[in-house]
């Protein structure tokens, strides 16, 4: 049973912490600065790969220490992430956030995670998380390319009429969302 709720989180407003650095680690950074490269982001890790750090330098906001995992690294953080090849460590980082109440997420290790990184499908200010609850990260990658074809490249600027309208409808909210709903049924009709 699906027992995920989704969310979206504003990682400009939050601590996260990543650790590791290698191409894992990499892979989670460059998710993490494509949906927010203003983020509050500390990396730490023991080595890492020279195409990653050449990439973190384009960020100066971000905080890379070199050097192992300490127990201060979590010291005011919200949400932290394991990319590391190392079992004891992530094991020790998903005991310490649970106690820290911070939200933990190890790449690859569904079973020591608080939440998962969901295919993104982003056109403008539109965005579309994918989740297969941990199942199947291909099947989700295939949805987000069927959605990424079927959204037309003009949505962002719906959106923005969406919201221009939507301030200026008079009325109570059960009106308003009629109003929307009426003015909306039929943008994402599909031809065929």
């Amino acid at each position: 049973m699906n027992q995920l709720f989704p969310i979206f989180i504003k990682l400009n407003q939050i601590h996260t912490l990543l650790v590791g650095g290698g191409n894992v680690a990499m892979e989670k950074f460059q998710a993490l600065v494509s949906n927010d490269n203003a983020l509050n982001l500390n990396i730490v890790a023991k080595e890492i790969v020279p195409e990653f750090e050449m990439l973190i330098k384009q960020y100066p906001q971000i905080k890379l220490n070199i050097r192992p995992f300490e127990i201060n690294d979590l010291e005011n953080m919200q949400l932290v992430i394991a990319a590391t090849n190392n079992r004891e460590l992530n094991e020790q980082l998903r005991e310490l956030t649970t106690f820290n109440n911070i939200l933990f997420n190890a790449a690859d290790k569904p079973e020591l995670c608080d939440f998962y990184l969901g295919s993104i499908v982003k056109k403008g200010d539109l965005k579309v998380a994918i989740s297969t609850n941990g199942k199947s990260p291909t099947i989700a990658k295939r949805i987000k390319e069927l959605l990424n074809e079927m959204l037309p490249e003009e949505i962002d600027e719906t959106l923005s009429l969406m919201s221009a309208y939507r301030e200026q409808l008079k009325g109570d909210f059960e009106y308003k969302v009629k109003k929307l709903n009426e003015h909306t049924k039929n943008i994402l009709r599909h031809e065929r």
